[in-house]
């Protein structure tokens, strides 16, 4: 009896509904695993992670404060995904983006207007990640180079670049030998609210998170997004300008990266230094495929992933197990959602034995 994987007819009307669900759940279970493995009580180490993450406003904002960047970057990936461009490089544009915003607060703005100083320093961070990301774009639209690798490969040539910069030419002389910048200027800074580390890249995240979904379904431009990422050569065949999109959605994605560099610079350490650079571009992909590359469900997969962040350091400090399991239950998380769906798109059926022909064809020849 022979099995085999074929797809189904058509696929699963209730997937979107019941995919995360079993995702979680399977993650979940994995995680008990992991905390019995480890020796700790798993319903006390779930406590503590949904206690750390939400046991009080403080907690709360703190997850908010995570997700800040995993919404920018999840947005980043997601609107290249719709054009199935993989942009792997917003690690890298995430630091370019910081490395323009942290220039600008520390040589620009005594320069600038006070009113222009924070419009600057956004426009700088989205600038930043935008040429970065263009390397990408460029080599994938006209010679056709894979972005998955050049963009990888991008992120450690921006990590170094800035590594030397904190490190010699920015070091701040001040800095009794720690390596970083001096802080930014106190009006580069973005605005907090209620009295929390929580920043107006909030705010930013949120509305394009609005903005491009709304782009992405109801313009023109969108539309031939969706086209040219369903079927490159029926757009091509249909005369859209495939290299033009290629560049333009490219450095559309870099921009939202370098925002979230931004973001952690003008928001979070006023300087540049070790701490920028800490995965927040890879875990945008994690963001955007639990999304479904859904913009609008973005924000919410960026919470939870940063309540498993904060839990997880809260394990860490409460029960002294290594906070990477948070990282573990993410990865989980995904394998989850994408076991799920393969699961309604294809099934194991048993195929019956096929007749002894060759035995029959034997005896005819003798």
């Amino acid at each position: 009896m022979a099995w085999r994987i074929e797809k189904r007819p058509t696929s699963l009307a209730p997937a979107p509904v019941w995919a995360f669900p079993a995702a979680l759940g399977f993650a979940v279970a994995v995680g008990t695993c992991i905390f019995a493995a480890l020796g700790a009580n798993p319903l006390a180490a779930y406590w503590v992670m949904l206690t750390g993450a939400f046991g009080s406003f403080f907690h709360f904002s703190e997850v908010i404060v995570r997700a800040i960047p995993l919404m920018l970057t999840g947005l980043a990936v997601a609107v290249a995904a719709t054009m199935l461009l993989w942009n792997i490089g917003c690690e890298g544009q995430l630091v370019w983006g910081g490395i323009c915003a942290a220039g600008t607060g520390l040589f620009l703005a005594p320069h600038l207007p006070p009113l222009l100083v924070i419009p600057a320093t956004i426009a700088a961070g989205a600038a930043g990640g935008a040429l970065w990301a263009l390397i990408p774009g460029v080599l994938k639209a006209y010679l056709a180079v894979n972005e998955i690798l050049s963009s990888l490969l991008l992120n450690y040539i921006a990590i170094i670049f800035m590594e030397h910069l904190y490190f010699g030419p920015w070091r701040n002389p001040e800095g009794y030998g720690f390596p970083g910048t001096a802080q930014i200027a106190e009006m580069g800074r973005i605005p907090h609210f209620f009295g929390t580390r929580i920043h107006l890249g909030l705010v930013l995240a949120l509305v394009l998170a609005v903005v491009l979904y709304g782009a992405l379904r109801t313009t023109r431009w969108g539309y031939r997004v969706r086209a040219i990422g369903l079927n490159r050569r029926a757009a091509h065949y249909a005369g859209f300008k495939i290299r033009r999109h290629i560049v333009g959605v490219m450095l559309l994605s870099g921009a939202l990266a370098g925002l979230a560099g931004m973001a952690e610079v003008s928001g979070i350490h006023f300087r540049l230094q070790q701490g920028l650079a800490v995965g927040y571009g890879y875990d945008g992909i994690i963001v955007a495929w639990l999304a479904r590359l859904n913009p609008l469900v973005v924000p919410l997969m960026a919470l939870l992933l940063g309540a498993l962040i904060v839990g997880g350091e809260q394990l860490q400090a409460v029960l002294h197990l290594p906070a990477s399991i948070s990282m573990v239950l993410e990865a989980v998380l995904l394998f989850g959602l994408l076991l799920s769906e393969a699961l309604s798109r294809y099934r194991l059926v048993r195929r019956p034995p096929a007749a002894n022909s060759d035995v029959t064809q034997e005896e005819e020849a003798t």
